[in-house]
């Protein structure tokens, strides 16, 4: 497995990984996954990346989207990450969540969030194991298929940008 930046090449099979995903109706809230232009502008220029196997076939994903256009807000994103259902359990999504944090602090980023499903325990488990921490619980925070949801919030402080 090898990991290299996503690109609008990799759409195709990032966004089936994505609608994957949201099948399982564990993974976000989202229902429809956007066009390469809308998801393109959605997240951050950087720290975007794909797990490709030795055929190039994508595995998981990987990427940050701002959570704030306030300039104070400049150090912190938040965290998607998707690995294809028959590449779970195999250390890719472990691999790509390092290869992330490791990108995302070569860009500044001193803070990681993720807002995660109670039920989505996997990633939650993978997420802890990559020094994330749980500091919330939203409560009914949305409606997904017409069903209020729960998250856990959880965030990742770097310890080498943004400490002093």
């Amino acid at each position: 497995m090898t990991i290299v930046p996503l690109t609008q090449v990799h759409w195709p099979a990032v966004k089936a990984i994505y609608e994957a995903g949201m099948a399982t109706g564990n993974a976000t809230f989202e229902t429809q996954a956007p066009a390469w232009e809308a998801w393109d502008k959605a997240h951050l220029g950087h720290s975007r990346l794909v797990a490709v196997d030795e055929a190039g076939t994508v595995l998981g994903w990987a990427a940050l989207s701002p959570v704030s256009g306030r300039c104070v807000y400049g150090g912190v994103a938040e965290i998607s990450i998707y690995i294809a259902a028959e590449a779970r359990g195999q250390g890719v999504g472990r691999q790509l969540l390092q290869a992330l944090i490791a990108e995302s602090e070569a860009h500044g980023i001193w803070t990681l969030q993720a807002g995660t499903f109670e039920e989505n325990k996997a990633s939650i488990g993978l997420h802890t194991q990559a020094g994330f921490r749980v500091i919330g619980y939203r409560e009914r925070i949305g409606q997904h298929h017409g069903v209020w949801r729960n998250t856990v919030q959880m965030e990742r402080r770097s310890l080498t940008v943004g400490v002093g």
